[in-house]
């Protein structure tokens, strides 16, 4: 199917009900091919997806003074089966990557760490290496080293049970997913791009279902590409959208993944370390908003994604870019699959794209589709099976800064209904 435009279309912004468009141009258009969206999704969503692409794509995306509609894509789990940043932390425990911290000071490697963790990290890694050198974590010896460091960064507690971390603020980031960069204090960019792109050989060869070892247990050892993002992507892409990762994985990690599914390292925002003069990783992270470099309070996680795409995407500079943006300076589409990925998918304008991995503030917003702008596909590679009993919506679905939990709210404060599991 070829479209025919007798001239083109200068696209002056995007909103949440349609385009504003400028008055054609005098000048002939040569036809296009119509980009088409690939098959093996669940129920119309290809469909949806079609209808995205056909009202806000472009054949000729390049023209002078058009603005690209923006799609922002989640990475582990959305656009991968499996998460990357576990596949990184895994190889760098194998391989005795990570350095014994300043002094043998655990706490150094994380303001959120608590006295618990620190001390049973101490004595894990007691004195197995000197300050700033790396831990022989994939040895023998150093194997309760390892499961230390896995128990704390993996269930957020100790390897007896202690909580790990205490005092962050539950929507601007999760102190166990920015753990694992600031673990890569003393690396440089380049080095851990290494150490990824070590990994990512290793996961994608291995079969599905494969496992490794890592200190005394194992953990999961593979990682796939979904074919039907990568497709999406690519149409995407073809019909003119700007294309970004934002993940709560690190920033060189995701970097290296981001390549195989055609997205450049310039469109990937994920967790970022200051860095020393000679390049080499801190401990601390770059801040967003209002939250400057080395408070280590906003990593690309719930509404820090939101700081960070606003930021990273539509140049919005200091504490505006925590709010939500006229709708011109939004993405126009997003997809995610985990209640990390609720603000910035909240944002899109025209449509979100859920993955259904059971997450309740994130399966109760998608569910409810209050506005008519989600749809829901169940993982593409080992679907989860329905969830027996209902989001529990209108009580504990939503969880608040300080960590309690309440009901879901629409944006006119009515809560929103316990939900049932559908697509799976």
């Amino acid at each position: 199917m070829q479209r025919k435009w007798a001239a083109p279309l200068a696209l002056l912004a995007v909103t949440g009900s349609g385009l504003v468009l400028a008055p054609p141009a005098q000048a002939a258009h040569a036809p296009c091919t119509r980009v088409t969206i690939g098959s093996g999704w669940y129920g119309d969503n290809q469909a949806r997806l079609q209808q995205l692409i056909d009202r806000y794509g472009s054949c000729n995306p390049h023209r002078p003074g058009r603005t690209k509609p923006v799609a922002v894509f989640d990475w582990d789990n959305t656009v991968v089966k499996n998460d990357v940043g576990d596949a990184t932390m895994f190889w760098l425990l194998r391989n005795g990557r990570i350095r014994q911290p300043a002094a043998g000071d655990w706490s150094t490697t994380s303001r959120f760490l608590t006295p618990a963790a620190t001390e049973a990290l101490a004595e894990a890694c007691g004195t197995l290496a000197r300050p700033g050198s790396p831990l022989p974590t994939g040895t023998p010896a150093g194997a309760a080293c390892a499961d230390e460091i896995n128990a704390v960064y993996g269930t957020a507690a100790t390897r007896t049970g202690a909580a790990a971390f205490a005092g962050w603020d539950r929507r601007t980031t999760e102190p166990s997913y920015a753990w694992l960069p600031q673990l890569m204090q003393g690396w440089t960019a380049r080095e851990v791009r290494g150490f990824a792109a070590a990994a990512r050989t290793e996961n994608l060869a291995a079969p599905v279902g494969a496992t490794q070892r890592v200190g005394s247990g194992t953990a999961t050892g593979w990682v796939r590409y979904y074919d039907q993002q990568k497709d999406l992507v690519k149409g995407l892409q073809k019909a003119g959208f700007d294309v970004w990762i934002s993940s709560a994985s690190p920033q060189p990690v995701v970097e290296v993944w981001a390549q195989g599914a055609g997205i450049r390292a310039d469109h990937v925002i994920g967790i970022r370390n200051t860095t020393t003069h000679g390049g080499k990783f801190t401990t601390h992270l770059q801040g967003c908003g209002s939250v400057r470099d080395g408070a280590d309070t906003m990593i690309t996680y719930i509404d820090g994604k939101r700081c960070w795409i606003n930021k990273e995407i539509f140049g919005v500079r200091g504490a505006a870019a925590e709010k939500v943006q006229p709708a011109a300076r939004r993405q126009v589409f997003a997809a995610g699959d985990s209640d990390t990925d609720i603000s910035f998918l909240r944002d899109a304008t025209a449509l979100r794209l859920v993955v259904n991995r059971n997450k309740n503030e994130l399966m109760c917003r998608a569910y409810d589709n209050s506005d008519g702008r989600w749809i829901v596909n169940p993982m593409f590679i080992e679907p989860k099976k329905q969830k027996t009993d209902s989001y529990p919506c209108a009580t504990s679905g939503y969880l608040d800064h300080d960590g309690t939990k309440g009901p879901v709210l629409r944006g006119d404060r009515s809560v929103v209904p316990d939900q049932t599991d559908s697509v799976y």
